[in-house]
């Protein structure tokens, strides 16, 4: 690769996280507002709206290899990007900021995601693949969750806060800033991905390596600028909303539409993945149960813990 092609992906790579940046910051913004509109908490929105659209690039890539027949991808994909949500996305915001976690999350959504990769660890390793009844089973459990998520806004419609410092969008708007943002995020994290890509293809690094890394860590970007930008404006209930929410869809929606179209092989490295991250699911759990929050040394420990797991896929 010549000089001037390099110097153009190192400013694709730029533009790339200035487009995932502002993306996120409008995305925020409209989200908030339709979550103050509707009278539903943002960590309603994030469990749905927000985790849906940062959730879109692991969406695209797993499905995608699902149609290829690459299926250990997709899976390797998932698994990857999870981890990655709670050791760095949690671990990142907690740092800028100390996570509160409400008692009811604690309680409902949190275990839903262990529960969830516990079942995505038993369904690979008694087959050793997610067939299309494993895949239509993950989907129903998804259909059950979104119904459930709905069935509890409407409850708590009237519980929201007026006290919160909200841009005040209209019902257009709103929507303008959340699909202009969800746009702006996707197009960034894959300009983010492809330029880094081959970047580090330049310097020698391999395919295998690249997908453990860059990939994985690449469609998982959404997720960390989204809510860091959503932390940093006060909105810590969408933050924690959206990697609980995104790893929920991961596993249930994602693999699920994977695993129906086509049925993915599991690998045991697979299986391996998801037993660490059924581990640090838990850990996070615990660290969000004391004092209600993830404080900012937990967060740095959780960074730290994912640097060595990097090293460990890496020469494993």
């Amino acid at each position: 690769m010549g000089s001037e092609e390099i110097i153009l992906e190192y400013v694709l790579l730029i533009v790339g996280f200035v487009l995932l940046i502002k993306g996120a910051d409008v995305f925020v913004d409209g989200s908030a507002s339709i979550a103050h509109k509707l009278r539903i908490s943002s960590m309603v929105i994030g469990l749905t709206v927000v985790a849906m659209g940062t959730s879109a690039p692991e969406c695209a890539v797993s499905i995608a290899a699902s149609f290829r027949g690459d299926n250990a991808v997709a899976v390797s994909n998932v698994i990857g990007s999870n981890i990655f949500n709670l050791l760095i996305v949690c671990g990142v915001c907690s740092v800028i900021s100390p996570l509160k976690v409400k008692a009811g999350t604690l309680k409902k959504e949190f275990p839903i995601s262990i529960v969830a990769a516990i079942a995505l660890a038993v369904m690979g390793y008694l087959g050793m693949e997610i067939g299309r009844a494993d895949g239509l089973l993950l989907l129903a459990s998804f259909i059950v969750f979104l119904v459930w998520l709905v069935m509890g806004a409407r409850k708590e419609r009237n519980a929201q806060s007026d006290g919160e410092e909200i841009k005040s969008l209209s019902t257009g708007m709103c929507l303008v800033y959340i699909v202009v943002g969800i746009a702006a995020i996707v197009m960034g994290g894959d300009v983010v991905v492809d330029s880094a890509t081959k970047i580090a293809e330049n310097f020698g690094l391999s395919q295998t390596l690249i997908g453990l890394t860059i990939v994985a860590m690449g469609t998982s970007l959404p997720e960390l600028v989204t809510s860091i930008v959503a932390a940093k404006k006060g909105e810590a209930d969408m933050a924690i909303g959206n990697v609980i929410g995104s790893c929920i869809f991961n596993i249930l929606l994602v693999l699920g539409v994977a695993g129906a179209i086509s049925p993915m092989e599991v690998l045991m490295e697979n299986v391996m993945d998801a037993i660490i991250l059924i581990g640090v699911s838990i850990v996070t759990w615990i660290f969000a149960w004391t004092g209600k929050r993830i404080n900012r040394v937990e967060g740095a420990a959780m960074v730290a813990v994912y640097a060595v797991y990097m090293g460990y896929i890496c020469v494993r």
